[in-house]
């Protein structure tokens, strides 16, 4: 069976790692990994192939930054002759960037089976690019991995035939299982001066909260108020940092606020795992923290991932001062010593895709599981 997995953001590559190491001890498995590009700054891509063991891809498109348009349009022509060339079983995409669904566009009009990691995830927000990666490339794949039970509810509601979802759990929290012993031995905190539960971690890339100049300046007028009474440090997104420089806006005086650079995925496992709170608006992270059982103040009107707001520790927040700021002061009461306990959060993940991929297994979830869940939510 030839296999062609395809990836382009750094969320994509914490998807890869697990389901790469399940395939690899697979008779009969070929497995070809093509990197978009979509990401091309060093430490918002190559690094994390090194910190989660994943070989250099096969295939490299290249393709850069650009708008929507221009992004999914560049990687669909330069993935089209790759594939060709290939001539794969199934082409696994990951997540919900533009990579996703280009891939998805490309294999499905070539004949090419497709499946989905992290399929059926719903915002219901159709101003967000991601929330239309998600539904098009779902309505394209032939076998859909669901992380939660709600992404199977969802994709039954909209009509995709039961024995084609797959419940088997959240893959990235396989990516944190594996490296977090590493992680912790880091020890990034202490290396920025910083004590355990004694800072504050954020990361903000949406459009919707860095694109807008106003929005922008009252979310770092939170994080300067925070900054007064603790170290708050910020890895700042390229594209936040350019929104930034384009304000006129300066970090000096600011209290104990850090700009950095963006890290690599063990230092930023290892921040979020001793942050005493972290402010993002990031998918992954409100996943990892509810797994590590840390506060997140989520700065989004809506998340994909209710899971996270019912179970785990993020809060969704409006992204102006004030919300932030009455969030922030709240967030300790949302710590979960030991970590928040959900079904399929458990580390094999990988090993149960590969399973369904290698044709041994493959059950969608039985309705009694979705009926406890059900109960448990």
């Amino acid at each position: 069976m030839r296999i062609l997995s395809v990836v382009g953001a750094r969320p994509n590559f914490m998807k890869l790692a697990p389901l790469y190491r399940a395939l690899r001890g697979r008779d009969g498995v070929e497995h070809a990994i093509v990197h978009t590009g979509q990401h091309y700054d060093r430490n918002m891509s190559d690094s994390f192939f090194d910190d989660l063991g994943i070989p250099e891809p096969d295939y490299n498109l290249e393709v850069g930054s650009g708008s929507h348009a221009q992004q999914t349009g560049a990687i669909m022509q330069r993935f089209e002759p790759v594939c060709l060339d290939v001539a794969p079983d199934l082409v696994v995409v990951y997540g919900d960037v533009n990579s996703t669904v280009a891939a998805a566009l490309v294999a499905s009009k070539l004949g090419v089976q497709v499946a989905h990691v992290e399929a059926g995830l719903r915002s219901r927000d159709w101003t967000m690019p991601e929330e239309i990666n998600r539904v098009v490339t779902d309505r394209l794949s032939d076998l859909l991995f669901t992380p939660s039970l709600d992404g199977n509810e969802n994709l039954e509601a909209e009509g995709v035939l039961t024995e084609r979802i797959h419940f088997v759990g959240n893959i990235m929290i396989d990516s944190l299982v594996y490296a977090l012993p590493q992680a912790r031995s880091v020890r990034a905190a202490e290396n920025h001066g910083l004590q355990d539960r004694g800072y504050t971690l954020v990361t903000l890339h949406r459009p919707s909260n860095v694109d807008d100049p106003a929005t922008l300046a009252g979310l770092l007028d939170a994080l300067t108020t925070i900054a007064s009474d603790q170290a708050v440090l910020f890895p700042v997104h390229p594209r936040t940092r350019e929104r930034m420089a384009a304000m006129g806006w300066e970090s000096a005086g600011q209290g104990d606020l850090r700009l950095i650079d963006p890290v690599g995925y063990l230092d930023m496992l290892s921040l979020v795992s001793n942050a005493g709170m972290v402010i993002t608006d990031s998918g992954g992270l409100q996943e990892e923290t509810t797994f590590l059982g840390v506060p997140c103040v989520t700065v989004r009107p809506n998340t994909e991932r209710p899971i996270t707001c019912s179970q785990g520790t993020a809060q969704l927040v409006a992204s102006d001062t004030a919300s932030v700021l009455a969030a922030a002061e709240a967030a300790a009461a949302r710590r979960i010593e030991g970590g928040a306990k959900i079904q399929y959060w458990d580390g094999k993940t990988g090993e149960r895709i590969a399973d369904v991929i290698a044709g041994k297994t493959g059950r969608p979830a039985q309705a009694e599981d979705r009926d406890r869940v059900a109960h448990e939510v």
